[in-house]
């Protein structure tokens, strides 16, 4: 991260001799590009551009989104490559390679935005961040809410408990955590890239996908279903990250003033997305969409014995979910 003055300022000089321009090399800044699947018209592409002012004494952010530069379920892999510098990554892609930690994928574990943030801050959070770093080489700077998965279908089928949703093609992301969450809610997942789920819901090659609110509205999935299913199945989040070789060769004061920025950009972001998901139930009805809350006990005692008898859960650390519960 150190740019060598000296030397510049010597190649400077002999440039300045000749008829070319003079580069201006002492404002060089490293470029962090970054990758994201959400669309810029997304409140975290906002996070992302209030980010970007804050560090950009010191960096460059470069972002694509809508996952132009690296598809969803690829952006991991291409920051351990060193192909990409910064990205914001689904807690199921670390569970691909952690496999412990696909329990913070799992159904109705997080009760809010708070409980959360209330992990990733506490000692436990900070044993799963530590796994993240010392085998993949990602350090997590936080999570970015972005609202409570929800259920929405095209067909105008009621849904009450898991039951109802038999038979029903339910998208879901790449991916065995992504998969089976979609099991864990009675529903027939079926994968799909995110950028695809608007013509999948209009042709009916999927009955239904699940999202918080803010992002049906974003990609105007409302515009081709019939009615949302309140299940609150998952808080929605992903993890802002740095490649650690990135991260390493800053300064303590560059990490702090990072760190910072990050917190700051991630706390607005959370408060926007908990605003707007307060206000769109009565947006959707209005544009004609069926909402109502089925039988949350009923799909959350169904997901936890699926969870309980599944694969998955034989990577989870003894009493991790109580533990979880309990801060």
């Amino acid at each position: 991260m150190t740019i060598d003055l000296t030397r510049r300022h010597f190649i400077g000089g002999a440039i300045a001799a000749s008829t070319l321009p003079l580069p201006a090399f002492a404002q060089d800044k490293p470029v962090l590009k970054f990758s994201a699947v959400f669309s810029e018209q997304d409140i975290r592409a906002e996070m992302t551009k209030m980010f970007a002012k804050e560090i950009e004494g010191s960096f460059k952010l470069e972002p694509y989104y809508g996952g132009n530069l690296f598809k969803q379920g690829t952006e991991l892999v291409a920051l351990q490559r060193g192909n990409l510098q910064m990205g914001n990554i689904a807690p199921q892609d670390f569970a691909k390679q952690i496999p412990e930690w696909s329990v913070l994928s799992s159904a109705y574990l997080f009760r809010d935005a708070a409980h959360v943030q209330k992990f990733f801050a506490s000692d436990l959070g900070a044993e799963y961040k530590k796994m993240v770093e010392d085998q993949l080489s990602v350090r997590i700077l936080g999570p970015t809410y972005f609202g409570s998965r929800q259920v929405g279908l095209k067909p105008d089928k009621k849904i009450t408990t898991p039951a109802d949703m038999a038979g029903i093609k339910l998208r879901m992301p790449g991916g065995d955590a992504w998969q089976f969450l979609g099991t864990a809610l009675g529903a027939n997942p079926t994968a799909m890239a995110y950028a695809e789920v608007y013509t999948g819901l209009q042709t009916g090659a999927i009955d239904g996908q699940d999202n918080p609110l803010p992002n049906v509205k974003n990609m105007k999935f409302y515009e081709v279903m019939s009615q949302i299913v309140l299940t609150s199945h998952l808080i929605g989040y992903d993890l802002l990250t740095v490649s650690s070789k990135v991260w390493s060769e800053m300064s303590a004061e560059q990490q702090t003033a990072f760190q910072a920025a990050a917190d700051k950009a991630m706390n607005w972001s959370q408060d926007e997305h908990i605003k707007q998901e307060g206000t769109l139930i009565e947006e959707f009805k209005e544009a004609g969409l069926n909402i109502y809350e089925p039988d949350v006990a009923a799909f959350r005692t169904f997901a936890r014995e699926k969870y309980a008898g599944s694969e998955l859960s034989k990577s989870w650390a003894p009493g991790i979910i109580e533990k979880i519960e309990a801060l």
